[in-house]
């Protein structure tokens, strides 16, 4: 890994924002979008970029925010990747987040967040925290080989339930869906009972299959060459150089996926998901107001 001072830390707006504190990724899933090239890495993508002056840009920020909002991290790298033992740098984060009153939106595959359980039911408790765990693979072996560096499966779904014995909501991002490895109703149903013993929020899920561009693309074939031999012709006869690579199967599925979290009363529809994880609760907003004009 590699320091940095950045010049700014917070995107976004609209009530709500997003940071990354680091920049790269450990986990080593060879599905991994944020390797591709449109993101411009001028580093190697396991060399994290840490941002040292994350706290001190956060806590800027905020103070010059008079409306509360929900902070975001983790949609471009996982805050609690293996420096952040060390580092602690998404914990500072997260604590200033909670001085100041805001909420949080935690994405995730590292079962490392339970160590700051106790700090995100206190800014649950405060405004809101939703912690969002991917969860792609049911089948442990085949999660190891897929998403390699982190917890399994089964693992990411016990902290959903330590989670949720917090009384903090959580969301799954049931993402991505291999075409020809992990696109069966059994594996999509295992996840989706998973979820419903977890009792989640919603489940994101923008369709059955992924997504590959440039740079992106190469590293997946090429652990496709050294797991699955012969699947990488598969998909170029299938797909081409195309950017959306649909499972097969993706009508069947979805139609699964959907009824599924119908029957169980779970969001499903990426934009209900997004709006409850993105707004503060109503009697937090009606106190706020209060507040601001005593």
């Amino acid at each position: 890994m590699h320091f940095v001072e950045a010049k700014s830390l917070l995107t976004g707006g609209k009530g709500h924002w997003g940071m990354n504190v680091y920049r790269g990724c450990t986990h080593g899933c060879i599905y991994c979008d944020s390797r591709s090239a449109c993101y411009r890495f001028t580093h190697p993508f396991e060399d994290i970029e840490v941002k040292q002056n994350a706290p001190e840009l956060l806590e800027k920020a905020l103070k010059a925010k008079r409306q509360k909002a929900v902070i975001g991290t983790g949609s471009m790298s996982d805050p609690y990747m293996h420096c952040e033992e060390q580092l602690g740098l998404t914990r500072k984060c997260l604590e200033i987040i909670c001085r100041y009153g805001f909420g949080a939106a935690v994405q995730t595959k590292s079962d490392r967040i339970l160590r700051d359980i106790d700090l995100l039911a206190e800014i649950n408790r405060k405004a809101r925290c939703v912690v969002q765990m991917t969860l792609t693979t049911w089948d442990e072996s085949l999660c190891r080989i897929v998403e390699p560096n982190v917890c399994g499966t089964r693992r990411r779904v016990e902290v959903l339930e330590a989670m949720r014995e917090k009384g903090i909501p959580t969301v799954v991002w049931l993402s991505p869906v291999l075409p020809f490895l992990n696109d069966t109703p059994e594996n999509i149903r295992a996840i989706l009972e998973a979820c419903v013993r977890a009792q989640v929020k919603g489940i994101v899920c923008f369709g059955m299959g992924l997504t590959l561009r440039e740079g992106d693309r190469e590293y997946f074939y090429a652990a496709l060459d050294r797991h699955f031999p012969g699947l990488k012709q598969r998909y170029a006869a299938a797909y081409g150089n195309a950017y959306e690579l649909p499972s097969p199967r993706s009508q069947e599925l979805m139609t699964l996926f959907r009824a599924f979290c119908r029957e169980h009363g779970i969001l499903h529809r990426p934009e209900d998901c997004f709006q409850y994880m993105q707004t503060l609760p109503e009697k937090y907003e009606q106190v706020a107001l209060w507040e601001e004009e005593k």
